[in-house]
């Protein structure tokens, strides 16, 4: 079980939240809480965890604690790293909702395999739905494509491109720029796109404490050129602020970005904050 940091207003703002088009709260890391105007609820990626000290160390806090979210039709993992599927964030989340819980396959083995949600938690394996790239998912009022995504990190990574009549939002995991994004942008009209950002730095090895060079995410130029790649109006940089030793300045991006026909506008949001897609996709 994980404890906020913040208690419950969070999870209450997104329950009273009765938005026009698509509202969307960013919870760090690279979660993120969807809600559409008829109700449909979806979460990607919440983590609540505080990581591996002293390896990786949480910069920011624990915005709810999962048995706090009253509604939730479904929770959508990126990849399997454990700050993208992780039980104690995730699986009371699905027990408190009843959601069901979609991912590639290398995550649903770390979901019901290795961590074994459903006989820790009361939540039954027929909630667990794979997804593969080109499939398209229907949940409530947003349509979900899955997308490839160049992630050299992960071992079997997905995007996400979630479509309502208020916009298109797309969720990039910790993928980086990439052949795969330009095929994105080709097919959709990306309104607001979440791409993780972060620094280069040195991180602890587990058993010796040594540091190593770390690159985990996109750095300035690389955001920047996956921007471009997905012809995205709205970029909304993700996993800047989480941990230690890798976070960085997002505002930077408006120079980096500034002589590029994409992004057309930086969307610079902190832990908590809300994003909204209206009926034309612009907020």
């Amino acid at each position: 079980m994980t404890d906020s940091d913040w208690g419950e207003w969070l999870p209450r703002a997104i329950e009273a939240a009765t938005p026009a088009g698509v509202a969307i709260w960013y919870l760090g890391c690279n979660g993120f809480a969807l809600k559409g105007a008829e109700g449909t609820t979806l979460f990607v990626d919440p983590y609540l965890g505080t990581g591996d000290p002293p390896r990786t160390v949480r910069m920011i806090p624990v915005p709810f604690s999962p048995e706090d979210i009253a509604a939730a039709d479904a929770l959508l993992a990126t990849h399997e790293h454990t700050d993208h599927v992780h039980g104690p964030s995730q699986a009371p989340m699905l027990e408190t909702t009843g959601a069901e819980y979609f991912a590639p396959d290398d995550s649903l083995s770390v979901a019901l395999d290795e961590e074994e949600w459903p006989a820790s938690y009361d939540v039954e394996e027929g909630r667990f739905s794979e997804v593969n790239e080109g499939e398209t998912v229907e949940i409530g009022e947003f349509t979900v494509h899955i997308e490839r995504a160049h992630d050299p990190d992960a071992t079997h990574p997905v995007s996400y491109v979630i479509e309502h009549d208020a916009g298109t939002f797309f969720h990039a995991g910790d993928a980086r720029a990439s052949e795969a994004f330009e095929g994105v942008g080709e097919d959709y009209d990306v309104d607001l796109g979440a791409i993780a950002f972060g620094t280069v730095g040195q991180l602890r090895e587990g058993e010796t404490g040594e540091r190593k060079r770390t690159r985990w995410y996109n750095d300035e130029n690389q955001i920047v050129e996956a921007a471009n790649q997905l012809r995205v109006s709205r970029l909304l940089p993700t996993h800047w602020d989480m941990w230690k030793g890798l976070t960085a300045d997002p505002t930077v991006l408006h120079r980096h970005a500034s002589s590029f026909p994409y992004p057309r506008s930086l969307e610079v949001r902190e832990i908590g904050d809300r994003i909204d897609l209206d009926d034309r996709g612009r907020s």
